[in-house]
């Protein structure tokens, strides 16, 4: 009995076509059929953001005798866009050279402005048609707020409104007491963006490290009563002896030398090895160097 079913069925399915073809602009109109026989017609009509193409070409593929379905191209084209136009101290580029359905605008504005709204539009379905994605971004100057005051100092030329590139200055007040103020920090602050600085502001404050003392050694360079921010002292040491640690060290901004006060080490350098590593010297001088920390 099924051998009959299939021997009924066999001129059916071999005299139709397979289902209609399908197109990027064009979509089917109206239900498929669940078979085409030769001479049933496949109506398109365009998809949402697209139109007709001028002149028009067919949109209609009819199932033939040897089912295949006869040559059909696509019939419509893409929507385009209106033309956005540069804004004023900007432009727009066309990310794929067009305006068409899909494309994308995106905008920039010149130096010293700064961008309002999205810097992306895109052309997409809108109603029956294609609108931009959103309203046109306007550029507008940038500007800064007058930075921020800081104790102990100010900056020089005081205003409501920086424009972009604009400098301040800042520098420490003449101190009371008996230490000076170090400005720690940039003192140039630029306005670089809209209500942005280059960094934060500097700060003054007293910054005094300790008489740098070396044992077995000497400083070289850079002695004075007091040594404020940024003081610079070189040391070397004694005849016999080899410096653990770097011989140049500059007073920190926590009243702290970086790096901290090196050690002379009685022994020459081929003795004591090219490496500054404490882990890396022989049991003698690491007593020796304990022995020098705790007197």
């Amino acid at each position: 009995m099924l051998l009959e079913v299939l021997v009924f069925l066999l001129p059916i399915f071999s005299e139709a076509c397979d289902d209609p073809p399908r197109f990027e602009s064009m979509r089917f109109q109206g239900a498929l059929q669940l078979t085409y026989r030769p001479g049933d017609h496949a109506q398109y009509e365009c998809r949402l953001g697209f139109h007709p193409m001028v002149p028009a070409l067919p949109t209609t593929a009819v199932c033939q005798d040897n089912n295949t379905w006869s040559p059909l191209q696509e019939a419509c084209r893409r929507k385009s866009c209106p033309n956005l136009g540069d804004p004023v101290n900007g432009l727009v580029n066309y990310i794929n050279g067009s305006r068409l359905f899909g494309s994308h605008a995106q905008y920039e504005c010149n130096e010293g402005f700064y961008l309002i709204g999205a810097n992306i539009l895109h052309c997409e379905i809108s109603g029956s048609g294609v609108a931009w994605s959103d309203l046109p971004p306007i550029c507008e100057r940038i500007l800064c707020g007058t930075p921020a005051n800081i104790t102990n100092g100010h900056f020089t030329v005081y205003k409501e409104q920086y424009e972009y590139n604009e400098l301040v200055t800042y520098r420490c007040d003449p101190s009371d007491e008996p230490d000076e103020y170090s400005l720690i920090g940039d003192p140039l602050l630029l306005c670089v963006g809209h209500d942005r600085w280059s960094s934060d502001p500097p700060e003054c404050k007293v910054v005094k490290c300790n008489y740098p003392v070396i044992r077995n050694g000497a400083m070289i360079s850079g002695y004075r009563i007091k040594y404020y921010y940024k003081a610079e002292v070189v040391f070397e040491c004694n005849e016999g002896f080899t410096l653990l640690g770097n011989n140049t060290i500059v007073c920190g901004a926590n009243s702290t030398w970086e790096p901290e006060i090196p050690s002379c080490i009685e022994g020459p350098p081929s003795t004591l090895g090219t490496t500054t590593s404490v882990a890396d010297y022989p049991g003698s001088y690491l007593f020796m160097l304990c022995t020098l920390l705790r007197t």
